[in-house]
């Protein structure tokens, strides 16, 4: 474009020049040897152009000829070069799909073809083909002579860092992968895992420093950035909270302004602020935390503030934490729990059926197993809400990667990824379609057993009566009998033994649920109690 344009200025130019010749007419006298030669001044402009014009094309004549065998030459590199590329790209197809045949032809030619210092693929190209091959020797030999070329420093760094992977040699990816990163920040592969590295090991402050250089190179968005830094943040102050309780303080409360719903942050923050005995203060950031997200772990913290308070005082805390989010299932079991513990359990009872009413869930109906033992201590009743429990749906806990954990962890112990753990229920309940397999806290209520009679010296542990039972079973069948005639013998092992039950449609497995119809005769009856 630019070339055209040049031209046609040059062509107009040259034109005007004709016009302004044309509009003053002369003529041109000149003398040469006593010969005088006289021509228009409009004819002898056109001659000397073309004059010129002839001299520049005789010019590019010589030109051409003396450097034919320079152009001949560079004729030929040029199409062996091109050649040598095709070859090149073919090979790297090759070996994208798989093929290590004509990966490694088309590497072989294309280095015959090509010098490899003036294009370093044809190394990447053998080594591609070397790890189809399975000749993961060779390929590293090829990844580690591309790190001493700057230009192929990062993608042999890479190359090393994922073989030691495979390997297992996480001690030398770790090494490869902080080499990289220390020379290019910006490698989003090369950043993560030596994050990842450098947090496995403790080493916060080297990650939040690596941290921000990724920040700074734009390598990941803000918001990624400032919920990482939270994590890391949280997890260092995790590690102060014994030793350093106001550094832990300043780290969670700085993480809680990065990620103002994250609720370790906010869980450290007030364990931190309790050691130094600002209570008031430690009570706002977990109340704050509660109205934005109930979470049992926050509460428990907030209710079990202090250690001297009674079970009174911790049912107050729950039930403050309830007004503020009402009809809640966290906010109800926690009420219950701590009802319960004030041995009011009119109130753990109704608390803990209205948790299961809104949400049926495991949490709900073992707090009403706890309840009805220390009510009642009528087994039954224990095993008929633990039977609800098994088929509820599991509680919500902290799970990454399929791994659960009881409390909240910076990494995944299975992969080590980073801020891994989610708060959800491990296994994604399914309800069933039939109605008898649905979970219903009404049903569970119509089919709980009545409270059985307790005996006046208190409630009997069945698990006790059944290893008194199972031991004196085991010593009156080891006695022998040398004197005792045959028939009395098998009346006293009648009489010792248990009675044989059936395995379908027998009596509940309960030692305290008697069915009086099948009771046997106190004469032959063997009784411990």
């Amino acid at each position: 474009m630019v070339r055209l344009v040049i031209f046609a200025l040059l062509v107009l130019a040259l034109g005007y020049g004709f016009s302004w010749l044309a509009d003053r007419p002369g003529d041109l006298s000149l003398i040469w040897e006593g010969q005088l030669y006289q021509t228009r001044l409009t004819v002898a402009a056109s001659a000397l152009i073309a004059l010129i014009a002839l001299v520049m094309i005789l010019w590019w004549l010589l030109r051409t000829i003396w450097t034919s065998p320079y152009s001949v030459n560079r004729y030929f590199r040029a199409r062996k070069r091109d050649r040598g590329y095709q070859a090149l790209s073919t090979g790297l197809i090759a070996a994208g799909a798989g093929n290590a045949l004509m990966a490694r032809k088309m590497a072989a030619r294309s280095r015959g073809l090509i010098r490899a210092d003036q294009e370093p693929l044809i190394a990447l190209l053998e080594a591609q083909a070397a790890l189809i091959e399975g000749r993961h020797d060779e390929a590293r030999a090829k990844f580690e002579e591309m790190t001493n070329d700057p230009e192929t420093r990062e993608l042999g760094l890479r190359g090393l860092y994922l073989e030691a992977r495979r390997l297992g040699a996480d001690e030398a990816a770790r090494q490869y992968a902080e080499k990289a990163a220390d020379n290019a920040p910006y490698l989003p592969w090369a950043a993560q895992a030596t994050l990842e590295y450098r947090s496995r090991a403790g080493r916060w402050d080297d990650a939040l420093r690596l941290l921000e250089q990724q920040k700074a190179g734009r390598v990941i968005d803000k918001a990624e950035a400032d919920r990482l830094r939270a994590v890391l943040l949280t997890a260092r102050a995790t590690e102060k909270l014994e030793n350093d309780p106001a550094g832990a303080r300043d780290d969670a409360t700085h993480a809680l302004k990065l990620a103002t719903d994250f609720e370790p942050a906010a869980i450290v923050a007030a364990k931190a602020l309790f050691r130094e005995d600002k209570l008031r203060k430690a009570a706002s950031i977990l109340e704050q935390a509660w109205k934005s997200t109930p979470h049992p772990d926050i509460g428990r913290t907030y209710v079990r503030a202090r250690s001297g308070d009674s079970a009174a005082d911790r049912l107050k805390r729950a039930e403050r934490l309830e007004g503020m989010r009402p009809n809640n299932v966290e906010s109800l079991l926690l009420v219950a729990q701590a009802a319960l513990d004030t041995q009011d359990f009119a109130k753990a009872r109704t608390k803990a059926e209205a948790a299961a009413r809104i949400e049926p869930r495991e949490a709900a109906f073992l707090l009403l197993a706890d309840i009805e033992g220390a009510e009642t201590g009528d087994q039954g009743r224990v095993r008929h809400w633990l039977a609800q429990a098994v088929k509820a749906p599991r509680d919500p806990a902290w799970v990454a990667d399929g791994f659960v954990s009881d409390k909240w962890l910076p990494l995944s112990p299975v992969t080590g990824r980073l801020d891994a753990f989610v708060w959800k229920a491990p296994f994604d309940h399914v309800e069933a379609g039939d109605e008898g397999t649905t979970i219903s806290i009404e049903r569970a209520l119509k089919t709980l057993p009545p409270v059985r009679e307790v005996r006046p010296e208190g409630p009997v542990n069945d698990h006790r009566v059944i290893e008194l039972e199972r031991a004196a079973t085991i010593a009156e069948a080891a006695r022998p009998f040398p004197s005792t005639p045959a028939p009395a013998k098998q009346a006293a092992e009648a009489a010792i033994s248990p009675e044989p039950r059936p395995f379908f449609g027998g009596l509940p497995d309960d030692p305290g649920v008697r069915n009086p119809a099948a009771e046997p005769e106190p004469k032959t009856r063997l009784r411990l109690f």
